[in-house]
């Protein structure tokens, strides 16, 4: 019989309090309750880690080592759990070389298409005219390649190789004893011209017989003949008679070559070096000529291809990577606007910046005398603002003279960014080269202008007729190369592959191939990903689009009978997007799957077939099942918080007047260029909360978090951070405090916890050495760290636990066996105030703690300000790392509001409504209230209607995403938004401002 339920017994992982609970399989199950009340403990912490264990445990123990291994969750008991597969909000891969491609494997079949379909051309490049040269790279017959040699100028050295190895590894062996037998005598291994006969009779036998040579790779080529051209055709050691109408010359050119063809599978190098007058010797090095049968130019034969590989498209692979940029695109450089932040300096106030002596705007002693000579020298005025220089005195300045400038002035000059590349290359301090690194920005490679890969890859083309977006009514063909289809956006790449056009034996050979590049774009298009280019570097998505990335590629996998656990897919989704979200979910259900969703948002509630409500409340007070069946049941519950807001018992209530702003000197943002932004003129208005809105790609955190923070950080912190391209920043100097709050984890490791990360721990240690019998014990606050020798347990090292490796089995954290999880000693231990240790303390909760510390004001105002933001259930040392997204950046936010305001704050946040039930979006909306009250500046990246409805002024960005967004569709009140009909965001927000309805 098939079990229709996954039925769970006696969960206690975490705060869970004995749960037993049967979720039906096949359906999409939504799981939602206040932060912290135990949702992501039971879908992640249980099911998902009892799913996995099971897994591993089929595996053998030798596999399992290689594996990172789950803890077994603290359940009685889990039946009927189907095969399990996580697909978690955290971001994926920051390595440089990873993109949307490559993730999706969409590019490992593009290489394979380009490979198999695609047209080579020559890359040869006219010095004079920069033009290319463009012909069909074809097949060069042995005719041809003699041709080549036959025009060699008279006195020419050459070599004709075989490369019978190229780039593999290996001791290489059987391959030198080959050619001896074959009767060739001489081999270049490396590079280095060697005598097979002592390689074969040494005892090694192969010069790779190290074990370090051996997985090194290796070019072998076996010296096919040396030749020296004559003229009359008389080759090296040969006789200058001629036989009827043979060319001598010729006929070992040729046999030489055609050797090599035969031997090397089509391939010949030869190996030339050029003539030298008869009283010198040869001082010309060897350059190399590579030649096949299979693809060349035959205006160019320089430029030819081995063969049409996968591998000559990837940029991870020597074979295909820009030399220069080592296949990522850009290079570090030194930044003329780092070097000289502010123009309107004088060179004698300070301009050169990279020159200055350290926390100072006087320049350094000795790069002091070096300004005066060059101003002396080049008939420079010290004293005028750096940027009315002349462009050629500025060049000068900061990269050097020229012949030309020698020439005139008779003097010569490093420059600034030359003597920093010098130093930066030179210097063996660790401390210089990290003070001139803050000098470097990344800018894109020249020579592949970041397309990442090498000219010969770059010149493969594919050819369709032009978008379909286009007015005109005859497309002309384009080429495309891998570079041109990978900048593409996601939708445009779908209508590209529909547009492409092959001939006949192209068309078959591509049809699988294409069938699966169109299936995953599809996949990504179908879960609203559609704006994002895949170029894109996967370290700048967040974390709900990665999330979305993998629910994409788990969707075109096509698996049926596995239980999927997604942490809010709906993050970073505006409210147009959910819909085509929650139909890719249900077709997971509809194959035979099972999805379980934590969630909060109110449309993928509404959607689903079964709710499961935790609470009731967060921590402590949470870990029980307060509701759970079919939707309309939940929400007839009277127990649950959740059915309240869903019913409309309970709401998020509108302002009943908005705030006056301040629209005469507004922070304002002029000429934003950057990514997809169309050089729009944004103004924000101080004094309230200004949301930035927008679907999915639209461009707002490219306006918020890359323009307006960076340059605002520019201006007013003198970072060194370079903004995104953009033309000008006014209205900065009205705010004296910028303050980004992001979901960046507060500390890295288990040592970081909101006490330490707030400074709240600092007040208690010093209330903890305030009492009797610390000062008679002379204890000072150290003594009451974790971090430090002193107080500390050094058996743990004030971890409290003891990591214990396991092998093939998961690493076991057991409790300190001295300080039992205590994480002090003994005589720490013994301080107590009012009756608790330091230990004690760390141990409570937000709640606990603002309670016994009710009597110190400066204490209490930092506890109130967690609990305000809806954090009363985390413990005051509970580790940063096991703290979410949404945790963290309330946290960040609650050290800012316990901190005394100035009024001219100006607070950054990007959605912080992740990871918060309607209840906890109350009380965000409420301290978001209290800063802007205080005359602050709140700017947010906002989706969540609750938040957006509330706030004073409204910017919203579209019309879509990508390259169809970038513009300010409109700006206001949201009231005002809400009347717009071209604004998507409008369309929702009226359905939650009843007044604007009619």
């Amino acid at each position: 019989m098939a079990l229709t339920e996954i039925s769970i017994r006696g969960a206690r992982e975490h705060n869970l309090k004995g749960i037993d609970l049967d979720i039906p399989r096949d359906q999409l199950v939504v799981i939602t309750g206040l932060s912290g009340s135990g949702k992501s403990t039971l879908a992640f912490d249980t099911i998902y880690a009892e799913g996995q264990r099971k897994y591993m445990e089929s595996l053998s123990a030798y596999a399992r080592q290689f594996l990172d291994q789950m803890q077994k969750p603290d359940v009685e008991s889990i039946e009927g759990l189907p095969p399990t597969i996580a697909i978690e909000q955290r971001g994926v891969s920051h390595n440089p070389r990873s993109t949307v491609a490559t993730t999706t494997e969409i590019y490992d079949y593009l290489r394979l298409l380009f490979a198999r379909a695609g047209q080579p051309r020559c890359w040869h490049t006219d010095p004079k005219t920069q033009k290319t040269c463009g012909l069909p790279i074809e097949s060069q017959s042995a005719t041809m390649i003699i041709d080549h040699v036959m025009d060699l100028a008279e006195g020419t050295r050459l070599m004709v190789l075989a490369p019978v190895i190229r780039g593999k590894k290996g001791h290489h062996k059987e391959v030198f004893e080959g050619m001896l037998r074959q009767g060739f005598v001489r081999a270049r291994v490396d590079g280095e011209i060697m005598d097979l006969r002592e390689i074969t009779e040494s005892k090694a036998g192969t010069p790779f017989t190290t074990q370090k040579a051996r997985y090194q790779k290796h070019s072998i080529e076996a010296v096919v003949d040396r030749i020296v051209v004559r003229d009359s055709g008389a080759g090296s050691g040969g006789s200058s008679e001629q036989d009827g109408d043979i060319d001598p010359l010729r006929q070992r050119v040729a046999d030489a070559v055609e050797l090599s063809l035969k031997l090397a599978d089509g391939l010949v190098i030869i190996s030339s070096q050029p003539p030298t007058p008869n009283s010198q010797s040869p001082t010309s090095t060897w350059s190399d000529a590579l030649f096949s049968e299979n693809y060349a130019c035959t205006v160019h034969p320089e430029c030819s291809l081995e063969d049409l590989e996968p591998r000559l498209f990837s940029f991870n692979s020597p074979y295909g990577a820009c030399p220069t940029c080592a296949g990522l695109g850009t290079v570090f450089e030194f930044d003329p606007d780092l070097v000289v932040p502010d123009g309107s300096l004088s060179i004698s106030d300070g301009a050169i910046a990279a020159w200055r002596q350290k926390g100072s705007k006087r320049m350094n002693v000795f790069y002091s005398r070096m300004i005066r000579k060059l101003c002396r020298n080049f008939d420079i005025d010290k004293d005028v603002p750096f940027k009315k220089l002349t462009k050629r005195l500025q060049r000068i300045v900061l990269e050097g003279t020229n012949e030309r400038d020698e020439k005139q002035f008779g003097k010569s000059f490093e420059g600034v960014i030359p003597n920093l590349q010098r130093r930066f290359e030179t210097t063996d301090s660790d401390w210089a080269k990290q003070f001139l690194s803050t000098y470097l920005s990344e800018s894109p490679c020249e020579t592949c202008g970041k397309a990442r890969l090498r000219p010969a890859a770059l010149n493969v083309f594919l050819e369709a007729p032009g978008s379909k977006r286009t007015k005109k009514k005859t497309m002309p063909v384009q080429r495309y190369n891998i570079a041109d289809v990978t900048a593409m956006t996601i939708e445009d790449a779908a209508d590209f592959f529909d547009r492409l056009k092959l001939n006949k034996e192209g068309t078959q050979i591509a049809e699988p191939i294409l069938k699966e590049i169109k299936a995953r774009l599809g996949f990504m298009l179908s879960v609203g990903l559609g704006y994002l280019n895949l170029s894109r570097n996967t370290g700048s998505l967040s974390g709900g689009e990665s999330q979305r990335i993998r629910l994409a590629t788990q969707v075109g996998s096509g698996l049926v009978g596995c239980c999927y656990v997604l942490d809010e897919p709906t993050i970073g989704l505006h409210q147009r997007d959910n819909e085509r979200l929650i139909k890719t979910l249900r077709h997971l259900t509809d194959i035979g799957n099972t999805v379980l969703v934590v969630e909060h948002d109110e449309d993928t509630i509404n959607a689903s077939d079964w709710l499961i409500d935790i609470g009731p409340g967060p921590g402590r007070h949470g870990g029980t099942v307060v509701a759970h069946g079919p939707l309309n049941d939940v929400k007839l519950d009277r127990n649950s918080l959740t059915a309240k807001y869903l019913r409309g018992d309970e709401e998020v209530h509108v302002p009943e007047q908005r705030r006056k702003l301040d629209h005469d000197k507004p922070l304002a943002v002029l000429g934003a260029r950057h990514n997809n932004l169309k050089g729009i003129d944004v103004d924000f208005p101080l004094g309230g909360i200004v949301t930035v809105t927008g679907v999915s790609g639209s461009g707002k955190s490219t306006l918020v978090n890359q323009v307006l923070l960076k340059a605002t950080k520019k201006k007013l912190l003198g970072s060194k951070v370079k903004p995104g391209l953009h033309d000008k920043l006014t209205g900065w100097a009205n705010i004296d405090r910028i303050i980004e709050v992001d979901q960046s984890p507060i500390g890295r490791t288990p040592r970081s916890n909101p006490a330490t990360y707030t400074g709240v721990f600092d007040l208690i240690r010093d209330l903890f050495t305030k009492t009797k019998e610390s000062k008679i014990r002379g204890y000072k606050p150290g003594r009451f760290s974790f971090n430090v020798k002193g107080g500390r347990c050094e058996s743990c090292q004030g971890q409290g636990v003891k990591k214990i490796e396991m092998h093939f089995l998961p690493d076991v954290f057991v409790e300190c066996d001295v300080c039992k999880g205590k994480r002090y000693n003994r005589e720490t231990l013994e301080i107590t105030y009012r009756g608790k240790t330091i230990a004690d303390v760390l141990d409570m909760t937000i709640e606990e703690a603002l309670g016994f510390f009710d009597s110190f004001s400066d204490v209490k105002r930092l506890l109130t300000a967690l609990n305000d933001v809806g954090l009363s259930y985390v413990q005051l040392g509970q580790a940063s790392t096991t703290l979410s997204g949404g945790e963290a950046q309330r946290v960040k936010l609650a050290t800012e509001l316990g901190k005394r305001s100035t009024g001219h704050t100006l607070y950054v946040l990007d959605e912080p409504t992740t990871g918060l039930h309607f209840a906890d979006v109350k009380k965000l909306v409420s301290v978001l209230d209290r800063l802007a009250d205080q005359g602050n500046t709140v700017v947010l990246i906002e989706h969540n209607m609750d938040v957006i409805k509330c706030s004073d002024w409204l910017i919203d960005l579209g019309p879509e995403g990508g390259d169809r967004g970038g513009t300010i569709v409109t700006a206001g009140t949201p009231e005002a938004v809400a009347e717009c009909e071209a604004s998507y965001t409008g369309k929702y927000l009226r359905e939650h401002l009843p007044a604007v309805v009619a």
